[in-house]
């Protein structure tokens, strides 16, 4: 007899997790297989930060911290938010929690009540909703279209605001899409949200470094000083430092959000890793001239696979201006057979007959809320990419 809890029955498991698993079960079965359905980077985490763990732990500093964060790290923080993104905050405005994926959810369990609503656009990261719902929430969907670089257009926002919404989440560069708004894109999204004062704001700007070409990262209180006090701006050290193990996340918003959060921290997961804290520290404060390399290898990767993609039957695929992930609709090829005779029926089809026919784990699209598509994830090598791609554009040939 299930004893599951309501709340937990109304969320659904990770796709993203969900078709690594599948990939790693084929390659244990001695399948070749290549998996691009996880959003981490192929780099190790560069040696100064490793070594400032290694010197944490001589030190001895593996004991309980503040449960938010150690005074350093939120002053690396402050420095960081005020040094490329114009911000200014105080530590008691800045909370540092086990992850990224922490600072949402326990802002929003600090903050929703039932009947609460945060919109949310589509595509989305797959754990935004969940998280919503689990803390009492109602997400709301805001939709983007491919033709429109899959950016929240602003009568879009208006309309999906109600006097029930609580927040509004934005992600730039996105996961999935990659898509990352402009500074005049931002400033009109902000208009819509002034007239709302009642909203309020979560940007996830964990991709920021990892944008290409002349592409300039704002983040929405930066451009509009008018929200800055109902703006959560959420980052952290995992995806533009290699960390993703390590487990850092950080935000800067309002002092009384800031605390309330502390107070879910305090109940739930208590602090972050000690070792893994005093290594952000030297993540932001130390050498940064890696990033601008990773960036550039990024770059090639990800006109390497839109162009291939877009040489593929039947796919059609957008450039993105940051994150690694590209989102390609697969919306032509709904409807066809695939040479084992199966129906490809759904984008979810498609990703599934990809992996049984070539070995390639993609996520299909409708599991981020917008298909029919896939995201593919580039955080990998360059010969890798290209047999996965040409194995793609095999695979997409033989529909009929």
């Amino acid at each position: 007899m299930s004893q599951v809890s309501s709340a937990l029955k109304r969320v659904k498991p990770s796709a993203t997790l969900a078709m690594s698993a599948k990939a790693r079960a084929l390659k244990a079965a001695g399948r070749d297989c290549i998996a691009l359905s996880q959003g981490e980077p192929d780099f190790d985490t560069p040696e100064n930060i490793k070594d400032a763990a290694i010197r944490a732990m001589r030190e001895g500093k593996t004991k309980y911290t503040d449960v938010d964060g150690i005074p350093e790290l939120k002053d690396a923080i402050v420095a960081k938010f005020k040094r490329e993104n114009g911000l200014v905050y105080s530590r008691a405005q800045i909370n540092v929690s086990p992850g990224g994926k922490p600072v949402i959810f326990n802002a929003f369990m600090a903050t929703l009540n039932p009947g609460d609503e945060v919109v949310i656009p589509t595509p989305y990261w797959v754990s935004y909703p969940d998280m919503a719902l689990l803390c009492g929430g109602t997400p709301v969907f805001a939709e983007t279209r491919l033709e429109e670089g899959f950016k929240l257009k602003p009568d879009v926002l208006a309309k999906a605001i109600t006097p029930h919404t609580k927040w509004v989440l934005l992600n730039s560069p996105s996961n999935p899409s990659g898509a990352a708004y402009t500074r005049d894109e931002l400033n009109a999204l902000a208009a819509v949200l002034l007239d709302f004062p009642h909203v309020l704001v979560i940007t996830d700007d964990i991709y920021e470094h990892l944008t290409y070409g002349d592409f300039a990262f704002n983040t929405i209180a930066q451009v509009e000083p008018r929200l800055y006090e109902r703006t959560l701006t959420m980052n952290g050290v995992s995806k533009a430092y290699s960390m993703t193990g390590w487990r850092i996340g950080y935000a800067g918003g309002p002092e009384w959000l800031i605390k309330a959060m502390a107070s879910v921290m305090s109940q739930t997961t208590s602090n972050p890793s000690s070792i893994s804290q005093w290594a952000s520290v030297e993540a932001l404060n130390g050498t940064q001239d890696f990033i601008p390399r990773n960036k550039t290898l990024f770059q090639e990767r990800r006109d390497l696979v839109v162009s291939m993609l877009n040489q593929a039957h039947g796919l059609k695929c957008p450039t993105p201006e940051g994150a690694f992930y590209v989102y390609p609709s697969c919306a032509a090829l709904i409807g066809k057979r695939a040479p084992s005779g199966k129906v490809i029926e759904s984008d979810e089809a498609f990703a599934l007959e990809l992996l049984e026919a070539e070995g390639v784990a993609v996520v299909h699209g409708t599991a981020f809320g917008l298909g029919p598509a896939f995201r593919i994830s580039y955080a990998t090598s360059n010969a890798e990419l290209e047999d996965a791609c040409a194995r793609i554009q095999r695979f997409c040939a033989g529909l009929s």
